[in-house]
């Protein structure tokens, strides 16, 4: 870490010394942007990075809800409006044991980056709950997600903030937090992305993210001269973004050798295909089943209990599940398997160790904030038919998702590439930063 980055990074911690996955993702984009700004005269003693770090609000609320059994719960809840330079806060909700206002701001700030990225005009947010909608009825899931919208409400509006889903916030999730929405306000409007097709959602939005993934991998691929077909990829997790990245890759003729969940990984050595995947898709989102079970259906599969899949020889590796899920050691098994792409599907899957092993290798690496950027532009996409009132065919919104990660490609290269070799990071954080910090200083200390 050299003595600029040290500085800034002491500031950043003095105030936030208690919120890991925060200081993190701050220290990731400070390592690749504090000597871009340098060069730059115009951001000279404006201190724009350290006004972004800090986040414009941060809202936490009681929400209290009555259990089956009659009982009142108390969950916490958050939303985090990190930045608004370019456009109306734009990021997902998470209802998950875990969700703290450390890994908010962290998924808030990169969304910041990933947001400026797909050059739609959206500013970065990111909210949630520690509620765990496992083993949850619906009707309890219902009164929890109306007594969350019925604080939230007041801090979220269609030119303010909108919100999405994210882990634990789905379909079913996204419907009652508009109901409760559109009856506190009194009208309907696209305050919230992820919606059903009959009440204002986007075809293809819940295959965006994953889609997305590898769309933005097969133009890495091809940078080197190669394509998905043919090649062996292996994807963590099993949930939407896992399943529809690799629905994707079935697509361009990539055979996918494994998923997972937080129980451990199948390997399937002929390939998850269509068929396979269908019954992943069913089991997971509508039995709400564990993953494991896989191995029971089809023979061809082993379960590796309490395991990551990053041991198995692939050409491609997905992370799609969560935050840092890929160690430093893991990466040294891609490696040494002979993987020569990873893209991040989840938001900052691979640790930092991880990422500094795959730079090193010279192989190609896309961070969540670029390769995963495709469920946020969808979202934008889906906020831009709310206000037409108008419905894109599925090939529409698709091609304008592929545009978009195309783009999205070609502004990492231009500000990533030295000597021949595009380091991905560094161009998706100072693509990203360049928009906003534009947009900040014409707006004045503000």
């Amino acid at each position: 870490m050299n003595q600029r980055v040290a500085s800034f990074m002491e500031l950043v911690k003095a105030r936030n010394s208690h919120e890991p996955e925060f200081l993190q993702a701050v220290q990731e984009v400070a390592e690749t942007v504090l000597d871009y700004i340098a060069e730059q005269d115009i951001y000279n003693g404006k201190n724009i990075l350290l006004r972004m770090v800090e986040p414009e609000r941060a809202i936490s609320f009681r929400v209290s809800w009555v259990d089956d059994q009659g009982e009142i719960q108390v969950n916490r809840g958050y939303r985090i409006q990190m930045n608004s330079a370019i456009g109306p806060y734009k990021g997902g909700l998470r209802f998950h044991p875990s969700v703290n206002m450390s890994i908010l701001k962290f998924l808030a700030f990169e969304q910041v980056f990933k947001n400026s990225l797909t050059t739609l005009p959206m500013g970065g947010g990111k909210g949630g709950s520690d509620f765990d909608p496992k083993g949850k009825s619906d009707a309890e899931i219902m009164r929890f997600c109306h007594n969350f919208m019925a604080e939230l409400s007041r801090h979220i509006g269609p030119h303010t903030d909108i919100p999405a889903g994210d882990i634990g916030v789905g379909a079913r999730e996204i419907g009652f937090l508009f109901g409760m929405y559109k009856k506190i306000k009194n009208e309907f409007t696209g305050v919230l992305t992820g919606k059903g097709l009959s009440w204002g959602g986007s075809l293809i939005r819940p295959e965006a993210t994953g889609y997305g993934t590898v769309y933005f991998a097969e133009s890495m691929l091809q940078t080197k001269n190669e394509s998905m077909e043919g090649k062996s990829v292996v994807i963590s997790g099993s949930g939407n973004v896992a399943q529809y990245a690799a629905e994707k890759v079935l697509h361009l003729g990539g055979k996918v050798l494994t998923l997972s969940d937080s129980s451990g990984y199948i390997y399937d050595k002929d390939g998850v295909d269509a068929e396979k995947l269908a019954f992943v898709m069913d089991l997971k989102n509508n039995k709400r089943g564990r993953i494991s079970e896989y191995v029971e259906k089809y023979s061809s599969a082993e379960f590796f209990e309490g395991e990551t899949p990053w041991g198995v020889a692939c050409d491609v590796a997905l992370p799609c599940a969560t935050q840092n899920e890929l160690s430093g050691e893991d990466a040294e098994k891609l490696l040494g398997n002979g993987c020569i792409c990873v893209a991040e599907g989840a938001n900052m899957p691979c640790m930092p160790e991880a990422v500094h092993k795959f730079h090193e290798a010279k192989i190609l690496f896309a961070p969540g904030k670029a390769s995963n950027a495709g469920g946020v532009a969808t979202s934008g996409l889906e906020m831009s038919q709310n206000s037409l009132r108008i419905s894109w065919t599925r090939e529409e919104v698709d091609n304008k998702l592929k545009d978009i990660m195309k783009n999205i490609h070609d502004n990492c290269v231009a500000y990533g590439t030295e000597d021949g070799y595009t380091n991905y990071v560094k161009g998706a954080n100072i693509a990203g930063f360049v928009k906003v910090a534009d947009a900040m200083l014409a707006q004045g200390v503000v």
